[in-house]
């Protein structure tokens, strides 16, 4: 059954948050969306700049319109804004009786970004009222201590006695959402009176979080239309908008604190073919993508590594990045001559063109190195550089084509996604700005895009077990790329003289 879904909350005209990223959400997780609106929002990812809030009894007739004809799975609740409109709400829920929707979602949109309150006392009262009509209640932390009258929760186990109480008030379940606490992860909890089923995550380095409260919602209304419990929704949501947040830099909608991106689960599946729009692709298609999700816990060792997370703060050791220079610069070379190898093997004038320039891009990177950062006097290949050039050397000179460009990828499709979540996060002082910079260059990903495509080409050409061969020389790369990142502060070699 598609469970169908109906979002009653404010507008934005941008699409990042409100109904509009409510109804991408629903969308997202395979659900009918539909929306009765409480205000007409004039915002973009700077601010809001006016809102208009219709007679409630046109928010009546909308409500009464849909669940006239429509038997409703889920509601989610977002902005109400009075408490002229919270009554609204209440009494539609109320009048329905035994056709009650078997599921109704909370987010108490009372709190804003910054810091002010959005409600009056009366309207407070109001959603604190509501919250018992909720079989799923979603503030964060601020909303969470005025829902109780209590202040801002700062530790774990205070937001935790926190949402217990709400819910044995409201007799509901209540998500506690970590987001506001400080430090590298962001928990989240399901917590039904004294029990707390405890999500853990980690914090994506982006400043595109507009409109994460309406989605993570409108995502736990449409996985308990379809049947999910609580926990088990909050584990699959909570991963989903972890994805949304990663893949947000590469919008580019706006200039402030913009959207995430809610069907990133669905791009990589789409194709524009000629002949066939928006047909899906299969598995030798989606080659290159199935590899990058088989990798996923390597590359979350490669974000959790120190040398990567010191980078990022600009509190790396200064000896710790030349020494990883040096070794950029030694790995450099030596990839240059294996991207000239996949020229001379590649199958077409195009893939020929592509590899030849992305060799001598190499050849540019280093001497940029030589005269910038790094003195090539003395220098020695490390262990953790001689384990990639050699695995790469090898599957130039003894695998297929096909072996050798998947071997080649990681270090494209790697470094790409890196700085493309790294982009805009930091300030142009910060002590690593122009390497955090070339990370997130568009050129490159633009290249990385190409490659992936004449990657996943070759998939579909080769045989089973030429495809079997490109995954563990993916794989290999992959983990050699996370040792490359490990070693500059695992080994600590000494620094060349």
């Amino acid at each position: 059954m598609i469970p169908r879904v109906l979002s009653i909350a404010g507008t934005d005209p941008t699409g990042g948050a409100g109904i509009q990223a409510d109804l991408k959400s629903i969308a997202a997780f395979g659900g009918y969306g539909m929306a009765a609106v409480t205000a007409l929002v004039a915002q973009n990812t700077l601010g809001v700049r006016e809102v208009h809030v219709p007679p409630t009894s046109f928010l009546d007739a909308q409500l009464r319109a849909v669940s006239d004809d429509v038997d409703i799975d889920a509601v989610k609740i977002g902005m109400l804004g009075s408490a002229e409109v919270v009554a609204t709400v209440d009494a539609w829920l109320a009048a329905l009786g035994d056709t009650r929707p078997p599921i109704v979602v909370l987010d108490p949109v009372m709190i804003a970004t910054s810091g002010d309150r959005l409600l009056d006392a009366d309207a407070e009262e109001a959603v604190r009222a509501l919250c018992r009509r909720a079989d799923l209640v979603t503030p964060n932390l601020p909303e969470l201590a005025v829902l109780v009258g209590a202040s801002v929760a700062t530790r774990w186990d205070d937001a935790v006695d926190q949402a217990q109480t709400l819910a044995a008030r409201a007799d509901t379940a209540v998500l506690l959402k970590g987001g506001h606490l400080d430090g590298e992860q962001s928990p989240d909890a399901i917590v039904v009176g004294t029990e707390v089923h405890p999500v853990p995550g980690r914090r994506v380095a982006t400043r595109h979080t507009h409109g994460t409260g309406c989605s993570l919602s409108s995502a736990m209304a449409t996985l308990a239309a379809h049947g999910v419990p609580w926990p088990e929704a909050l584990t699959r949501a909570k991963q989903w908008l972890t994805g949304a947040l990663e893949h947000a830099d590469a919008l580019r909608v706006g200039h402030g604190n913009g959207p995430i991106d809610h069907l990133h689960e669905l791009r990589p599946h789409i194709t524009l073919r000629p002949g066939a729009s928006n047909a899906p692709l299969d598995a030798a298609a989606s080659w290159s993508i199935e590899r990058w999700d088989a990798v996923a816990p390597v590359r979350a060792e490669v974000d959790a590594c120190a040398f990567v997370r010191g980078l990022a703060s600009g509190d790396l050791d200064r000896d710790a990045f030349d020494w990883y220079l040096g070794q950029d610069l030694l790995y450099l070379r030596q990839y240059a001559r294996v991207l000239a190898r996949a020229a001379a093997l590649a199958p077409s004038v195009d893939e020929q063109r592509f590899w030849a320039a992305a060799s001598v891009s190499c050849l540019e990177e280093e001497a940029a190195l030589h005269q910038t950062h790094v003195d090539p006097a003395g220098l020695e290949p490390a262990s953790s550089t001689l384990d990639y050039t050699d695995h790469l050397h090898a599957a130039s000179t003894v695998g297929s084509y096909a072996v050798l460009v998947a071997a080649i990828l990681p270090c494209f499709v790697l470094y790409t996604d890196i700085g493309a979540r790294w982009r805009g996060t930091f300030a142009a002082d910060h002590p690593y700005a122009d390497w955090l910079t070339a990370y997130g260059d568009e050129v490159f990903a633009t290249s990385s895009a190409r490659a992936q495509a004449i990657v996943d080409a070759a998939a579909r050409a080769a045989s089973t077990s030429d495809r079997s061969a490109m995954a563990a020389a993916y794989d290999r790369s992959m983990a050699l790329e996370r040792a490359f990142f490990e070693a500059p502060l695992r080994s600590r070699p000494n620094k060349p003289a």
